[in-house]
């Protein structure tokens, strides 16, 4: 559960609720990690689909083929719809993967294109 520490937000990203803000308060470690390079803080036990949701960000992706934003959905590995680039390695389902300390989390919109960087193995 986090907020986003920074202006710039995505624009289909509304406000998350205040009563969803971390805190020392609620016994959690908090961590800070950064949403398409926006700071945004969540609880250490958090995962990186659910830290994404409570951000308010919608959507990780777009279809390839359709252009559709794609949005976590079932939240347990089944559905494959909350693919990002996590730490500069593509295709990680943000709902299996727990938030850590400085982690660098990319939306996904659109293909690649040729000649683009090639990702680290494991992509």
């Amino acid at each position: 559960m986090f907020q986003r520490a920074g202006q710039g937000s995505h624009p289909s990203t509304p406000s998350p609720h205040p009563s969803l803000q971390p805190g020392p308060e609620d016994g959690h470690a908090v961590v800070t990690l950064h949403l398409d390079g926006v700071a945004v803080t969540a609880r250490a036990s958090d995962s990186v689909a659910a830290a994404l949701l409570l951000a308010g960000q919608r959507d990780c992706r777009l279809a390839p083929v359709s252009g559709q934003p794609r949005g976590p959905y079932c939240l347990m590995g089944v559905c494959f719809e909350c693919m990002v680039t996590i730490d500069n390695i593509a295709n990680r389902q943000a709902c299996m993967e727990l938030v850590r300390e400085g982690m660098a989390v990319t939306t996904r919109h659109g293909v690649r294109s040729a000649g683009a960087a090639p990702l680290e193995a494991g992509a």
